[in-house]
């Protein structure tokens, strides 16, 4: 009986794999250089006097028309060096801005939310890109992101992987493409579940109309917050393109305890996720708590659903990581899938019993 619940979980599973693929991979149209849209990169940092200079050294390195450009960085009431940084670097670089923020709150937005929200209200481009302070964008970012932006498009997202110097942080970064190939795949297939702040980007006006920041209730994954209201006005389109031009590259977490924190907020965030969501992270979690039952119920069939499930990891994730490059990244596929099972299975419980999120330095 157990193995044929496990082999319908992982037909299933094979078969949500295989449309997510579809989705992911699709091709859309793009505007001509000619035609790009002016653009305002957003980068909210707090404490990030390790990270910054690298993300403004490669901000500074876009290639954008220069009338069309600019950057602001907004200093979320730092208590270190990064202030200090931000303010030497961009001395004399006209397309940079910077404001600093101090710690008071004033009204509901705080912590990202209120340094993104206060970092809008100076733009004055068309579209708005948003990266993270300790990312590193490549220099045709701005311009493939914004080729994308056809009348009808507000928001486009693009892909992230990490730095990467070990097998820890070699699982970090498949476990990145993994699950942005899923919002990429559930995107463009029309029913977005997820996205990521330190590659995305959307219309002004769309965010204007769902009345900003500040008519939205206050959430940990701010991203998708705003990804879903714009979505909900049924006016936009919501695109994930699989492009190599638009790939960011983060920090990945230093530390056991700085990964567990990041998976804790996205997953508190994620209880936000549409029925769709919650259906795909129920299917992948009762996958794998048979994957991870298999040395206790071992036989010849369930070996080979094993071997099925893992494969269709591995070749769901092959295609990604060659349309961006990044295949030599799959030597660490096993350790990511011991690390996938075991995270997948946790986390559920981890925020039932505590839904308290720790994010730069503060406690929400």
């Amino acid at each position: 009986m157990l193995e044929i619940i496990f082999l319908i979980l992982v037909s299933g599973y094979f078969i949500i794999s295989a449309v997510l693929i579809v989705g992911a991979k699709k091709i859309f149209p793009r505007l001509n250089e000619e035609e790009l849209p002016t653009v305002s990169i957003i980068v909210a940092a707090r404490n990030e006097e390790k990270n910054i200079l690298a993300c403004l050294e490669s901000l500074n390195h876009l290639e954008y028309l220069e009338n069309k450009l600019e950057i602001i960085i907004v200093d979320d009431a730092s208590t270190d060096n990064t202030s200090a940084i931000i303010n030497n670097f961009i001395k004399e670089k006209s397309r940079f801005q910077a404001i600093k923020l101090n710690e008071e709150v004033k009204g509901k937005l705080k912590g990202k939310v209120r340094a993104m929200a206060e970092g809008i209200k100076m733009v004055t481009g068309e579209i708005i890109l948003t990266t993270d302070a300790d990312c590193v964008v490549n220099p045709m970012w701005a311009k493939t992101i914004a080729s994308y932006y056809l009348e009808d498009v507000g928001v486009v997202n693009g892909f992230t992987s990490q730095f990467i110097s070990n097998s820890f942080s070699g699982m970090q970064s498949i476990d990145f493409i993994y699950l942005l190939f899923i919002a990429a795949g559930t995107i463009n297939l029309g029913k977005p579940v997820s996205c990521i702040g330190n590659n995305m980007s959307f219309r002004k006006k769309a965010y204007e109309e769902t009345g900003g920041f500040e008519n939205l209730h206050f959430s940990v994954t701010e991203d998708f917050l705003l990804l879903n209201a714009i979505n909900k006005l049924k006016k936009y389109r919501v695109v994930y393109p699989l492009n190599k031009e638009s790939l960011v590259i983060s920090k990945p977490a230093s530390t056991l305890n700085k990964l567990f924190n990041q998976k804790k907020r996205w997953a508190v965030g994620g209880i936000e996720t549409p029925q769709l969501g919650i259906g795909l992270l129920l299917w992948s979690f009762l996958t794998n708590l048979f994957l991870f039952l298999t040395p206790f119920f071992f036989s010849a069939v369930w070996l080979y659903l094993l071997i099925f499930k893992v494969s269709i990891d591995f070749f769901v994730l092959l295609p990604v990581h060659q349309r961006l490059c990044l295949q030599k990244n799959l030597k660490y596929f096993p350790v990511f899938e011991i690390y996938y099972i075991i995270y997948v299975l946790l986390l559920p419980f981890v925020i039932l019993f505590n839904k308290k999120v720790k994010w730069k330095d503060r406690v929400y």
